[in-house]
């Protein structure tokens, strides 16, 4: 199995990558992974190419929600970002959110780069999540998964109140053939109770 090289730098983010004890490329991607390492349920979540805001919105049956927790102009050095940031367009501007339930779960962390002139154009209202503003729009979208990591984040760990590691990728949109976002997704565990074990082997860990 091939094995992508770092994208991820150790130094202290501004936003919440993770510290990776395992990391795949697209081409681990495009073949799949081992069902002792990540289960079926597990790889349609994070390998299939549909939204995970309605995924969540499926396995819940409660609709999802977005909490903006940051809207940043970053610096022209990448924002320790993976390497495909440079594919879209600058200068970027950098969107955090936690996607919940209405009840206030946390299932998820997400991180996206916009080209910061063009954001308000497919954000219309920053609330929303991506899927549900770009589907009001009509947007037609190639959701392209670039790696995938399995790993650790003290802060996430809170957030969540889930114990590590994580499940994580990041993915680039692409629109009329060009890159208009890239988004670095992370899922909580709590997860397990509705798409069961992260793998056969169970090496994940509990759901809390």
């Amino acid at each position: 199995m091939a094995f992508a090289s770092p994208v991820i730098s150790s130094e202290r983010a501004a936003w919440h990558s993770l510290q990776p004890l395992w990391q795949g490329d697209k081409a681990v991607v495009n073949q799949g992974l081992p069902h002792d390492q990540l289960s079926p349920a597990w790889q349609i979540l994070m390998l299939g190419d549909g939204s995970p805001t309605r995924h969540l919105q499926l396995l819940t049956r409660e609709p999802t929600e977005v909490d903006v927790i940051d809207m940043s102009p970053v610096s022209q050095t990448g924002d320790q970002a993976p390497d495909q940031i440079e594919q879209v367009p600058g200068p970027h501007l950098r969107r955090q959110v936690w996607l919940r339930t209405a009840s206030g779960q946390r299932l998820a962390y997400a991180a996206s780069w916009w080209e910061a002139s063009h954001v308000d154009e497919y954000l219309k209202n920053r609330s929303l999540p991506i899927w549900a503003s770009l589907a009001q729009l009509r947007t037609e979208l190639y959701r392209d998964i670039q790696g995938i990591y399995f790993g650790h984040s003290a802060a996430l760990e809170r957030a969540f109140d889930q114990k590590g590691p994580f499940w994580g990728r990041h993915y680039l949109f692409w629109h009329h053939g060009k890159p208009l976002t890239l988004i670095y997704e992370v899922f909580s565990p709590y997860l397990i109770r509705y798409l069961g074990p992260m793998s056969s082997a169970d090496r994940s860990g509990s759901d809390g």
